[in-house]
């Protein structure tokens, strides 16, 4: 790479004087078909860096469209990050599905710019956009209109159920795991969980099945903060007040939220919509406690790192809002993304240079692994410090390297792992038993 994933402000300017107006589009709220019209304008417009692809079908069988973003469209290529936004989880939460219409367009227009930032950050990143996660829910929010949306009008899927408690329940697992020094990552989902979730989540596990996400955000609407996990306190029995629940990586989160909030024009100003969130971020078991939420299930899965981005006092704000509400979000939204570069990534060979998919990864002092995907390649975000960091895999020796950390972009650190003598190859011990089905949580109507 020829120079740091850290930008000065100037690159804000850039994006201020360059992306003032995107492919000659006027704001305005998308309905499914001018959502998916919309999606194929800016693939014709950029069609060697786009490709749009379904992950399923909705209950009424809509197409979840994704749009990605990459110098080579449908390849992972080893070595380069895979990143995504999910908008419109819950259907009338309708901010964040604009922002990811009018973020793929100006990412297209600004890379036909030859903006050096965009141009860099589509090289070196597959990037996956879902617009909509809800499009059912979207288009009965969209009948009430702005102006007479309820509350709830719109919120679940068709059937009227809440995606962001529709999740397998992992962290009842983890938290039944840290008392027993249980695995601390990818954890095993629930007996016939396929037929325990909804077809829109059913869609986003199998999209987290078949690509090694490393860091994401849920765009959601009713509030004005960036919240990390975890979402499910350690304690339900604990009634009336809440209670802060954090990861392995509490820092590392606090820090994700943090570069979104101060990048934002007005979150990290703490006051909006009534409530106060210092910094303009919150744990969010210490806002309320959420079972079965999204982003904590991509922690707990998988190697994606996930925050939930509460955008807009108005789930659904008037379409005379959107170019303020763009101005105030395009920033932090590609500053965001660019927090996929920092930390260490590297290759996992064998002694005969082939690459091993599965193995782990594990820092020192911090209780949660990662894995490398089918090519021998990891990820893992860190904090700029000092860290031992081993790489294991079952029938090898394992191999522990120190390395420093800093603030620009990721650190490389490959790995070469040696068979492990025959006599020492025993079965790796199960650390723990399979999860069941936890009681149903009680409907929460917070805005996650």
């Amino acid at each position: 790479m020829q120079q740091g994933w850290t930008f000065p402000w100037v690159s804000a300017l850039l994006l201020g004087v360059m992306g003032l107006l995107v492919c000659g589009s006027e704001f305005q709220h998308h309905r499914y078909e001018d959502l998916v019209r919309a999606l194929f304008a800016v693939h014709n417009e950029c069609p060697y860096i786009t490709r749009i692809y379904s992950i399923g079908r909705s209950v009424e069988g809509r197409h979840l469209y994704v749009l990605e973003f990459s110098d080579n469209p449908g390849i992972h290529e080893a070595m380069e990050p895979e990143f995504k936004y999910v908008g419109n989880m819950h259907g009338n939460e309708v901010l964040g599905r604009e922002l990811l219409i009018k973020l793929s367009q100006f990412l297209c227009e600004e890379y036909r710019a030859g903006n050096q930032r965009i141009m860099r950050l589509i090289h070196d990143t597959r990037i996956h956009i879902l617009p909509s996660m809800n499009p059912d829910g979207y288009e009965v929010a969209a009948k009430q209109g702005p102006e007479s949306n309820g509350y709830l009008v719109g919120r679940g899927n068709a059937r009227q159920l809440d995606l962001n408690r529709n999740f397998p329940d992992l962290n009842a697992l983890v938290y039944y795991y840290e008392k027993t020094n249980g695995r601390n990552h990818h954890l095993p989902l629930p007996d016939n969980w396929e037929q325990q979730v909804e077809p829109e989540t059913l869609a986003v596990i199998k999209w987290m099945q078949n690509y090694n996400f490393i860091l994401s955000a849920n765009l959601h609407g009713g509030a004005v903060v960036a919240n990390y996990p975890f979402d499910k306190s350690r304690d339900p029995r604990i009634r009336g007040r809440t209670t802060y629940a954090a990861t392995a990586d509490d820092k590392l989160f606090r820090k994700l939220a943090r570069t979104y909030s101060y990048a934002h024009s007005w979150m990290h100003k703490g006051w909006n919509c009534g409530d106060f969130f210092d910094e303009g971020i919150t744990n969010g078991a210490s806002w309320y406690s959420l079972s079965k939420g999204m982003q904590d299930f991509n922690y707990l899965y998988s190697n994606c790192f996930e925050i939930t981005l509460e955008l807009s006092c108005d789930k659904f704000p008037p379409a005379s809002a959107l170019p303020r509400e763009w101005m105030g979000n395009r920033e932090a939204l590609v500053s965001y993304l660019e927090q996929v570069h920092h930390g260490i990534k590297g290759m996992v060979y064998d002694e005969n240079n082939n690459p091993l998919g599965n193995a782990e990864i594990s820092v020192a002092g911090v209780n949660h692994d990662v894995t490398t995907g089918v090519d021998g390649d990891y990820f893992r975000l860190l904090l700029p410090g000092t860290y031992t960091v081993t790489a294991s895999a079952p029938g090898y020796v394992p191999y522990s390297s120190t390395v420093t950390v800093g603030p620009a972009e990721a650190i490389q650190l490959h790995f070469y792992l040696k068979t492990a003598p025959k006599q020492n190859l025993k079965a790796k011990p199960h650390n723990g038993k399979k999860n069941h089905s936890s009681p149903k949580a009680p409907l929460k109507l917070g805005p996650r």
